[in-house]
């Protein structure tokens, strides 16, 4: 199996740690959203949002929203690092 580079390395389990540390939250419209803390790398964070991975609103809040491709990110990252899901 091929390593994966440091920065790469960083990039995903930052992504993996959002999701799996993940809140619900209610919009505006009621519906739910899956949030996630910011306390990342900011490079990292901005990166992920660049990439619409996540969503940060105002680079001021203290959380962000993950979004349908981060949440399929994720899982997939699950599977490549094999750590099981929340039940």
């Amino acid at each position: 199996m091929d390593k994966t580079n440091p920065k790469k390395a960083v990039k995903e389990l930052t992504m993996l740690l959002m999701y799996l540390t993940r809140f619900k939250e209610r919009d505006y419209f009621g519906s739910d959203l899956d949030m996630a803390w910011k306390g990342y790398d900011f490079d990292i964070i901005n990166e992920l949002d660049k990439e619409d991975y996540i969503r940060q609103g105002s680079h001021r809040s203290k959380s962000v929203a993950i979004t349908d491709e981060g949440m399929k990110l994720s899982r997939e990252l699950l599977a490549k690092y094999n750590i099981s899901d929340w039940k």
